[in-house]
């Protein structure tokens, strides 16, 4: 771990580890977040098994500004108007994934929607701006620890976790982004934060609030909430040790047995992080016509592998129609 000053030079190692799918920890006008390339599955993996994340869920990503955002998600005429007046700030806005878009989708728990903001911290900005693509980062702490609002308490939740800390010093606003939803027909607050609710109001008029306000960066659409993850319209069967000829086999580790209908394979060799990084596109490849069920193999319930277990089990609670039972 090295925690070092912001300086051209340092913030350039940075962008290269980021490229390199590393995470560099880095400030926020908001709190520290634990970066990685949010286009890269791995990278985002690595965001989770570094904090302990119980759960796999969803991730903001970090970009520039609202020429940027476009190229990840269907903007629209709020969108404008909230990034004209909060952006770059403390709001993260929710809004449908883009054909085609790049985004992880671990980071987006295998959802159809991005949780996405330009941050306001200049050392955000440049490392963005270096790096030259969209970062994923949650608050750069251990999971259910406090949040980080200086250099020195990353180092000492995350220690060798992380390879680099950028030290901005202290974060001005210290509490976590604010989150709207925008993919409803009225924007929803999903998580309170840093841009007041009368403020939003003001630009785009009322605005609804989740049932369940949440108060740390577990999440649902965002960071925030909890339940509503990727859903396959096939039944999944958990456990398998053998597969029928009508399924398809989520494999995991070297020895898969044989006669599925098709098989996709989390990690032939056993690696939980490259699993974590393979669920939810090798999930949704499965989840076609012609399959009548997904079969899973076991996955051991130890590091990574308990988030994984987490998504399957929610999975598998489904009714087989991409709703929950």
């Amino acid at each position: 771990m090295k925690l070092v000053a912001p300086t051209a030079q340092s913030v350039a190692e940075a962008a290269q580890l980021l490229r390199d799918g590393r995470l560099v920890a880095f400030p926020t006008e908001t709190v520290y977040g634990l970066g990685g390339d949010a286009t890269n599955e791995r990278a985002v993996a690595a965001i989770f098994e570094a904090k302990g994340r119980p759960e796999f869920n969803p991730l903001i990503s970090h970009v520039l500004g609202s020429n940027e955002a476009k190229r990840f998600v269907r903007w629209n005429d709020t969108a404008d108007r909230l990034a004209a007046r909060f952006w770059p700030g403390p709001l993260t806005l929710v809004l449908p994934r883009s054909e085609g878009s790049p985004i992880s989708l671990l980071a987006t728990s295998g959802l159809d929607t991005v949780a996405i903001r330009a941050p306001s911290h200049p050392i955000a900005q440049a490392l963005i701006r270096a790096a030259d693509r969209p970062i994923a980062a949650p608050s750069a702490n251990r999971s259910g620890a406090i949040s980080p609002t200086r250099a020195e308490h990353v180092a000492e939740s995350l220690g060798e976790r992380v390879p680099l800390i950028l030290d901005g010093g202290p974060c001005l606003v210290g509490v976590e982004s604010t989150v709207l939803d925008l993919t409803g027909p009225t924007p929803t607050l999903l998580r309170p934060g840093g841009a007041t609710r009368e403020a939003i109001e003001a630009v785009i008029g009322p605005i609804a609030v989740s049932d369940a306000l949440p108060s740390g960066d577990s999440a649902r659409k965002s960071p925030g909430q909890l339940e509503s993850h990727y859903a396959p319209a096939r039944p999944v069967r958990l456990g398998a040790s053998t597969v029928g000829a009508d399924e398809g086999l989520l494999a995991f580790g070297p020895t898969v047995p044989q006669g599925a209908m098709l098989t996709y394979n989390l990690s032939p060799s056993g690696d939980l992080a490259e699993a974590a990084a393979n669920l939810f596109a090798q999930m949704r490849l499965l989840d076609r016509p012609g399959i009548g069920r997904i079969a899973v193999m076991p996955i051991p319930e130890t590091g990574l592998g308990l988030a994984i277990n987490d998504r399957l089990r929610r999975a598998a609670a489904g009714d087989g129609t991409g709703r929950r039972g």
